[in-house]
């Protein structure tokens, strides 16, 4: 027997004014099904999701799902007094309420008279849902994701991690038919990772995940949808599940297009000369031979120049319509030192010898010691420094203090004890999980605009060394139509590649990066990955990641 459909999708096409996002795409997912969603920031990954979900209305074409929905976006509102009690009790009426249909099909039926097929839908339903473990389920839920169980706290007091987790662990309590998730580990710590992980393997409906996690597309899906255009301009469904077979099949159609496109690029040159040259014989100063006939120059010429114009009309129908190449990161060279130490420069201005010794850097770039926040992180009796060219990985689960640690190296949050000695002429670069607060507050100003703002306020601080500065375009991480427009404009992961050019502006000598691969494209992740590895400047991450862990493993590790 065919597994029901629950989502079909019929030429959806969307578009934001001045930047079409989906066109005519077609999709279906039935139950048992799992589609991963990938693509590059801004491909129309969360937009699919929020058609699908039906809170955007398609410009065209038509979404249809069977049964019941639960959607976890990465963003939450969050309308005044709104508790986590709010968000257990809504999980549970839905569920209670096919409990109270089968109580109510069994109460009103006749033995001799009913219709057995409405009493037999009803108690498969209840079944299904498993009504009668609602309240077991959600707490469960609570607890392996860890997000608050207190039913009165309000979720305007809770982080954003601990918003989403007690969200999502509601929604998968659910075991609702369409199930769509936007980047649900995000906030989850390995723990959370393995569970949610385990409840998608066996999750009777059908899914759609938008997710960076290639541990998670490959432990999970059923099928990858990558939203970035093939050389047809079109999505291109991948059947292979694992994140590995994805990737060669894309890169290989990546080399055979763009191995067509310049081809055709250097025939349209060749073209395009024999035109000119066949454009230029009607004009030069070229005579027949003596007795020929006085017309024969122009009409030769005239040959040509048709002769070519078929020749360009011929290759403009046979040429493939390539759309903007996918962005590839161009990370900048770091420096490992200040300039006097690692360049000499400016070695005629005087120094004290104190300021003399810390620049040749023998001791750490950073080093902190004894650190406490109160009731965040308290690390007595340990010290950690960061030398020059130097890597460490953060680890630990959710609460354990990673991000506050992260903090008070980057001197953003100040310690109840402890010390941080920062050596002079160091400059940082901080990606944290959440972008700066004068990114929020300019949400009308133009990517290109803010990132000048920034670094002005970096220049008037003093962190900022003019002639290293790392322009935003030459990074790889928006294009110039993105960088044109404001930010609220800009998709979340468009805005997280924005706060990553931010930490890169000041060309850093350490750059410390609070879950890095949060909201960001499975292709950037593999390349920032890379550069990471590379890098001259030393490297803090904190990452529940957990190919990026694997990845980087061989990094000396701070576990919490």
């Amino acid at each position: 027997m065919a597994e029901p459909v629950c989502v079909v999708a019929r030429g959806i096409t969307f578009g934001y004014p001045g930047r079409p996002v989906l066109d005519g795409l077609d999709l279906v997912v039935s139950a048992g099904e799992r589609l991963g969603l990938v693509g590059e920031n801004g491909a129309g990954k969360t937009t699919l999701l929020r058609v699908l979900a039906g809170s955007l209305a398609p410009m065209a074409g038509s979404v249809s799902r069977v049964g019941s929905l639960a959607v976890v976006d990465q963003e939450l509102d969050v309308p005044p007094g709104t508790t986590v009690g709010t968000l257990v009790e809504q999980t549970s009426a839905a569920t209670r309420a096919v409990a109270d249909e089968l109580e109510a099909a069994i109460a009103g039926f006749d033995h001799e008279s009913g219709d057995l097929g409405a009493y037999a839908d009803a108690m498969t339903r209840y079944e299904q849902l498993a009504a009668w473990d609602v309240d077991r389920r959600i707490d469960e839920a609570l607890t392996r994701f860890g997000a608050p169980r207190d039913v009165s706290r309000e979720l305007a007091t809770l982080s954003v991690g601990e918003r989403y987790r007690a969200r999502l662990a509601c929604r998968i309590a659910e075991r609702s038919d369409v199930l769509l998730l936007d980047e649900p580990t995000n906030h989850l710590d390995a723990a959370g990772i393995d569970y949610l992980t385990g409840r998608l393997q066996q999750w009777a409906g059908a899914v759609v995940i938008v997710t960076h996690d290639r541990r998670l597309l490959d432990d999970v899906m059923t099928a990858i949808l990558d939203l970035d255009p093939a050389m047809d301009g079109r999505p291109a469904l991948y059947g292979a599940t694992r994140y590995a077979d994805y990737r060669f099949a894309k890169d290989r159609m990546l080399l055979r297009w763009r191995a067509r496109y310049r081809a055709e690029r250097k025939r349209a040159l060749v073209l395009a000369a024999q035109l000119d040259r066949s454009y230029e014989g009607l004009s030069d100063g070229w005579r027949p031979p003596k007795g020929s006939n006085k017309n024969r120059r122009a009409t030769h010429a005239r040959g040509h120049v048709k002769a070519a114009d078929r020749l360009v009309e011929k290759l403009k129908a046979e040429a493939v319509e390539v759309p903007v190449p996918p962005l590839s990161l161009a990370f900048p060279d770091l420096p490992s030192l200040p300039r006097r130490a690692s360049t000499g420069a400016d070695l005629d201005r005087p120094l004290d010898p104190a300021a003399d010794r810390a620049a040749a850097h023998a001791g750490p770039l950073l080093e902190i010691r004894a650190p406490r926040v109160e009731g965040r992180v308290d690390l007595p009796g340990r010290r950690i420094d960061i030398g020059a060219c130097g890597r460490l990985l953060v680890v630990g689960p959710n609460g354990s203090g990673k991000s506050t640690l992260l903090a008070a190296l980057a001197g953003t949050v100040d310690l109840d004890r402890g010390t941080r000695v920062l050596a002079p002429g160091v400059r940082l670069g901080v990606l944290a999980q959440e972008g700066p607060a004068e990114h929020a507050a300019e949400p009308t100003t133009s990517a290109f605009d803010a990132y000048a703002r920034h670094a002005l306020r970096l220049l008037e601080s003093g962190v900022l060394d003019p002639d290293q500065l790392v322009p935003v375009a030459a990074l790889g991480l928006l294009t110039e139509d993105d960088l044109d427009r404001p930010l609220r404009e800009l998709s979340v992961g468009q805005r997280r590649r924005f706060d990553l050019a931010c930490a890169l502006l000041a060309a850093p000598h350490l750059l410390i990066l609070d879950e890095p691969t949060n909201h960001l494209s499975v292709g950037l992740v593999d390349e920032l990955t890379a550069a990471l590895r590379l890098t001259s400047a030393a490297v803090v991450v904190a990452t529940h990641d957990r190919r990026m862990r694997a990845d980087l493993a061989d990094w000396p590790v701070l576990e919490l």
